[in-house]
């Protein structure tokens, strides 16, 4: 048929074309713009003289860190901010100024995000005589080596012969008035008193919907499954790997926080609450009002809280590995929700606790998405089953081959629950079978994230 005739036609066919060329070249342009964009975020990140580094496990220091750059921004001051893992030896030999924001990983230790820093560049001796210098160092005084890490770098930079702009400000627990230090300070370099507003959202109202125990007759402690929903009727949004803050009525000043264990398709925030009992006797604030004196239809008062960390963010399409023991289910059966909407199959998860009999959370869901083949790999560990004590670190140690071949396909790896003998027991058996290096490697890439308590 020849078309060459026909005006209508003719435009028809040039339209079509035009629409099919744009279409083509969109991804182009779009991934153009990206490109330009972030040349740009480079140079003037090269440019800045100021530099504001953080290294956070929770994402504390992170949100004051980009509080801070942002007041400097607002005064006029160029500045980089970047976690303290993309900082080497030329970044801060090429600074005049940095503001280190760092919390402390359990009893002293550089958060995940800082560990490949402090081992290659905090054993080193740099010359730093022209950096001018801040540390914010976020710790809890429950743990005997308080803001550990950030009094290391504070002191490594001094051996380094850089020189502090003031004295160190050390926050216990998000202290406001520690805070409030640190700003003071920073708006006397910046020149302003005109800052950002740094509160954190307010809480808002939440009804307590549903609860369950989910461990009758266990020799643990009881843990309970919640179920709330907002006052206001209108659910936020959150991802898999946030986390919520609850301020109990004893003790509102400071909030706890809890892994979110569902996705807003649920409808709901679900929360597992394990009861905490003092030697006394007595219960721990928060978890004591949650699942004991907190009736059906109390109001909560909570606020979500953006957990980058642990978010799946660019491991979104790779395969997961899950591991965690306790409570942690929380944070696993989030993202383990998140694969299911998704429609990705590739998960194995590794799950310790102490008796199957009791302490089997969520078995049903679990068995449905193994079937399903949501969870393609399910190895549950009950330590109290035999006679000799085994937990999830064991399984793991014994699966090093399939740890390896899932690592080779792309996997990336998530831990939540305790950070006594679970998270260094699988951390060592990790190390065995990927070698620090390639441990390390993994986190430098985002590929193994933890979130750990």
């Amino acid at each position: 048929m020849i078309w060459t005739n026909d005006p209508t036609r003719l435009m028809l066919v040039a339209g079509m074309g035009a629409a099919y060329a744009l279409v083509c070249l969109a991804p182009y342009l779009r991934t153009r713009r990206k490109r330009l964009a972030a040349a740009r975020a480079k140079a003037e990140a090269a440019d800045a003289g100021w530099i504001v580094a953080y290294a956070s496990q929770t994402g504390n220091a992170e949100e004051l860190a980009q509080q801070t750059a942002a007041t400097l921004k607002l005064a006029g001051i160029p500045v980089r901010l970047a976690e303290l893992s993309e900082l080497g030896a030329e970044d801060l030999q090429g600074a005049e100024r940095a503001l280190f924001l760092v919390s402390t990983y359990g009893e002293g230790d550089a958060p995940d995000a800082a560990a490949a820093f402090a081992g290659r560049l905090m054993t080193t001796s740099l010359p730093l005589a022209q950096l001018h210098y801040a540390v914010l160092a976020l710790g809890d005084t429950a743990y005997a080596q308080f803001c550990g890490f950030g009094r290391a770098l504070d002191q490594w930079l001094q051996a380094q012969g850089a020189q502090s702009l003031f004295p160190r400000v050390e926050v216990n627990r998000s202290s406001d008035a520690a805070i409030g230090q640190w700003r003071q300070q920073l708006s006397h370099l910046a020149g302003t008193s005109d800052a950002p507003d740094w509160s954190a959202p307010a809480f808002e109202a939440w009804c307590l919907s549903e609860r369950v125990q989910l461990n009758a007759g266990s020799a643990g402690e009881p843990i309970y499954h919640l179920e709330l929903e907002p006052a206001s009727g209108v659910l936020p949004a959150w991802q898999s790997g946030d986390l919520v803050q609850v301020a109990a009525p004893a003790d509102p000043s400071r909030a706890r926080e809890y892994s979110i264990a569902s996705i807003p398709a649920d409808g709901r925030v679900h929360l597992l609450v394990r009861l905490h009992t003092h030697d006394d006797g007595s219960h721990g604030v928060a978890s004591g009002w949650l699942t004991q004196s907190a009736a059906l239809g109390a109001s909560v008062q909570l606020r979500l809280r953006q957990h980058q960390r642990f978010r799946l963010n660019g491991n979104a399409e790779r395969p997961l590995i899950l591991i965690g023991n306790g409570s942690g289910i929380a944070g696993l059966r989030g993202h383990l929700k998140a694969r299911a909407l998704a429609g990705q199959g590739r998960n194995w998860l590794l799950f310790g606790e102490r008796n199957a009999a009791h302490d089997y959370h969520y078995r049903a869901e679990l068995d449905g998405w193994q079937r399903d083949g949501v969870l393609e790999k399910l190895d549950m560990v009950f330590s109290r089953d035999q006679a000799e004590r085994r937990y999830v670190q064991d399984r793991l140690a014994e699966q090093a081959a399939e740890v390896r071949a899932w690592v080779d396909q792309g996997a990336a790896i998530y831990i939540c629950g305790s950070l006594e003998g679970m998270a260094a027991g699988v951390d060592a058996a990790l190390e065995a079978t990927l070698g620090r290096d390639g441990l390390d490697a993994l986190a430098a890439a985002g590929r193994y994230r933890r979130d750990v308590y």
